[in-house]
């Protein structure tokens, strides 16, 4: 098969973004293969090699809607241009030819986001002209000829696309993130206890974590409440501009001894081995890295039906899936988990179903559908 051109779209690259880390994950995954890689973007932060081509599309803004409208349009006239073999979006652009759906459909992002907003802020919120450009973009996007696949992360969001668009089935492919299950891996009992003495976490203690930033859509709210009624620890890795009413829930609570908050952090492995299990109530997620991440360092872990994520848990096996906003649940759960995951059967199970959600198969099943589109 001759080279062919590919082109990534992402409007701008955060190295903590899952997105993102999918973006470079596949680069790094395709890099050894027959390929001109090529990134479109507004500003890209990553690591960069020589061979791989970026492009640098920064036209000016003053609004959100601004924002997102000149981006597609900046990139989709330099794609057009460049005449690519294969143009693969991770932003909402009619005229792709690949779209993966990182983001899941924002229709049902705002769905469960309305379920924690009083009735009028929840009526507003479908009627803001940024959400309804979004809306419209995507529609477009799913309409337009030009787009012959699409790549998702979970068949939560395949079934979604397909409820909401149309989209024939056989058009979307369901690709899961890789995870490096070789770095990302249990601790040994000695390792677990200097890690917590480090971060004056009592060692007998059961910890469990929660990763992201974004506190309102990732749950933290339900997870701090779920943790409150118990004994049990839990380690808050990410950031939010409100940050300060989560303090302020935990001492509320009662609990804020027992709720530490670690901020942002580049490396999260540790965080992931001190801990016994991952607790992400997420109101909409369509398969967040972390669940991965944890899986593979032994977590069982607890989240929700509104999480791609979910499809990887078996009920008592190697976590539970509850429903966002039922604490009692959330609780019942946090209790239900082993004390310590090191060991348990919960934590090897968890483990062993990533195993397969490796960089060869992310690469293999991403070459095998290029060459599928491009033939």
């Amino acid at each position: 098969m001759k080279k062919f051109r590919l082109a990534l779209v992402r409007q701008k690259y955060r190295p903590d973004g899952g997105a993102e880390r999918f973006v470079a994950g596949a680069l790094e995954a395709l890099d050894q293969h027959d390929l001109e890689l090529n990134v479109i973007t507004r500003q890209w932060l990553g690591p960069v090699k020589p061979e791989w081509n970026v492009h640098i599309c920064d036209p000016w803004k003053f609004g959100r809607i601004s924002r997102e409208r000149g981006f597609a349009r900046a990139a989709r006239k330099l794609w057009q241009q460049e005449n690519f073999d294969l143009v693969q979006s991770h932003e909402r652009i009619p005229g792709c030819t690949l779209y993966r759906a990182g983001d899941g459909v924002h229709r049902r992002w705002l769905t469960q986001r309305a379920r924690v907003l009083p009735d009028w802020k929840a009526k507003l919120l479908f009627a803001d002209r940024y959400h309804r450009y979004v809306m419209g973009a995507e529609r477009e996007m799913y309409a337009a000829p030009e787009l012959k696949g699409v790549i998702c992360n979970a068949e939560m969001i395949k079934r979604e696309i397909i409820e909401d668009f149309g989209v024939p089935a056989e058009k979307i492919h369901v690709i899961y993130n890789a995870v490096n299950s070789q770095r990302f891996c249990p601790p040994d009992p000695q390792q677990l206890a200097q890690l917590r003495q480090h971060r004056n976490l009592p060692v007998q203690a059961t910890c469990l974590i929660y990763v992201g930033s974004g506190f309102e859509r990732k749950g933290l709210d339900a997870a701090i409440r779920a943790v409150a009624g118990t004994d049990r620890h839990l380690l808050v890795v990410g950031k939010d501009k409100d940050e300060k009413r989560y303090h302020g829930l935990a001492k509320t609570l009662h609990c804020e001894d027992r709720i530490h908050f670690c901020g942002m952090q580049s490396d999260t492995l540790p965080f992931y081995q001190m801990a016994d299990g991952l607790l992400l109530p997420t109101l909409y997620d369509p398969f967040p890295n972390v669940i991965l991440e944890a899986m593979a360092c032994g977590l069982p872990v607890i989240t929700t039906p509104t999480c791609g994520g979910a499809e990887f848990i078996t009920n008592g096996h190697n976590g539970f899936v509850c429903d966002a906003l039922d604490v009692a649940a959330l609780q019942q759960a946090v209790m239900a988990l082993p004390p310590r995951a090191l060991g348990s059967a919960e934590g090897r199970h968890a483990r062993e179903r990533i195993l397969g959600c490796n960089a060869e198969q992310l690469s293999s099943q991403l070459i095998s559908l290029y060459r599928q589109l491009v033939d």
